[in-house]
C-alpha cells in the first residue's frame, strides 16, 4: 500500500512540477520523510525528479533554447555538486526560512509589478543557475529559485518549461552522482517501486501539458507567482 500511495503522490507532484516548472521535490520530500531518512529521501525523490525533467523536455521540446540552457545550466551543475556535499552539515532550518522569505517576497513583487523583467544576459543567467544549483544540492528542492530567475525573463510557456526541464535534468544528474558517491542507497522495496513511480511521473507531466495548453501566456506568469508564494510561505513557516 505504501508503494500505491507514493505513486499517487508522484502523479500529483509531477503535475504541479511540470505546470509551474518546479515543486515536484517540494511536494514529495516532506511526505517521503515519513518513510525514509533524509539522505535516502533525497536520492529517491531525485531519481523521480530526474525522470520528470525528461518528460518536460520531451513534451515541450519546441521550447528548447540552447544558449539559455548552457548559460544557466553549466554554473548550476557545478554549484549543485558543491551544495550536495553540505547535505549533512548545512543549517537547514535557517537556510530554509531565508529561501522561503525570498520566494514569498518575490511572488508578491510580481503580483504588483507584472511587467517586471530581467535582461537575458550572461551574468543574470549564470548567477541564477549557480543559485538554483547550490540550493538544489543542499535541500533537494531548488527549482523555485530557478523558476524565480526564469520567470523574470518573461519567457514563452514552452520555452520556460523546456528550459526548466533540461536544466533540471543536468543538475539532477550532478546531485545524484554526489549522493551515490557519498554512499546513499535505497531499500530494495523502493527500488522496485520505481517500476510504478516512473510511469506515474509521466502521467503527471502529460496532465500538466493539457492544462498548460489552456492557459494564456498572460496568465501563465501569474500561475508561477502563485506557486512561488505558496512554497515560499511553506518554507518560511513550516
Amino acid at each position: 500500500m505504501e508503494i500505491a500511495y507514493i505513486s499517487l503522490l508522484v502523479v500529483v507532484a509531477a503535475t504541479i512540477g511540470t505546470l509551474s516548472g518546479f515543486g515536484t521535490s517540494t511536494v514529495m520530500v516532506p511526505v517521503m520523510l515519513l518513510f525514509l531518512p533524509l539522505p535516502e529521501t533525497l536520492l529517491l525523490v531525485g531519481v523521480i525528479h530526474w525522470f520528470g525533467n525528461i518528460w518536460k523536455t520531451v513534451l515541450f521540446k519546441s521550447g528548447i533554447r540552447w544558449r539559455l540552457i548552457l548559460l544557466f545550466g553549466l554554473p548550476g551543475i557545478v554549484a549543485t555538486y558543491i551544495g550536495a556535499s553540505f547535505v549533512f552539515s548545512a543549517p537547514e532550518m535557517i537556510l530554509s526560512r531565508i529561501l522561503g522569505g525570498f520566494l514569498a517576497a518575490y511572488a508578491i513583487f510580481l503580483f504588483f509589478n507584472s511587467s517586471f523583467g530581467l535582461r537575458q544576459n550572461n551574468l543574470t543567467a549564470a548567477v541564477g543557475g549557480a543559485s538554483y544549483g547550490f540550493v538544489s544540492g543542499i535541500f533537494g528542492v531548488g527549482g523555485e529559485v530557478r523558476g524565480a530567475f526564469l520567470s523574470a525573463f518573461n519567457l514563452p510557456k514552452a520555452v520556460y518549461i523546456a528550459t526548466t526541464g533540461f536544466i533540471g535534468l543536468a543538475v539532477d544528474s550532478s546531485r545524484l552522482v554526489a549522493y551515490w558517491s557519498g554512499g546513499i542507497r535505497l531499500d530494495s522495496m523502493f527500488v522496485w517501486g520505481l517500476i510504478l513511480f516512473i510511469p506515474a511521473s509521466f502521467l503527471g507531466a502529460y496532465i500538466a501539458k493539457k492544462v498548460v495548453n489552456k492557459i494564456s501566456q498572460e496568465k501563465f506568469r501569474s500561475v508561477i507567482a502563485i506557486f512561488l508564494f505558496v512554497i515560499g510561505v511553506k518554507l518560511l513557516f513550516f
